[in-house]
């Protein structure tokens, strides 16, 4: 599934759903790469 988290006030970056955390944050998959970042709705 495809999410979309925000690092940062203008960095967008989509992925695939790796978990939820729990400071509130989500993991996205590209790649070979991780990135933590607040789920955009």
């Amino acid at each position: 599934m495809l999410r979309t988290v925000m690092l940062g006030s203008c960095v967008l970056i989509q992925g695939i759903f790796v978990k939820s955390l729990e400071n509130g944050r989500i993991r996205v998959r590209v790649d070979q790469k991780f990135f933590d970042g607040v789920p955009v709705s």
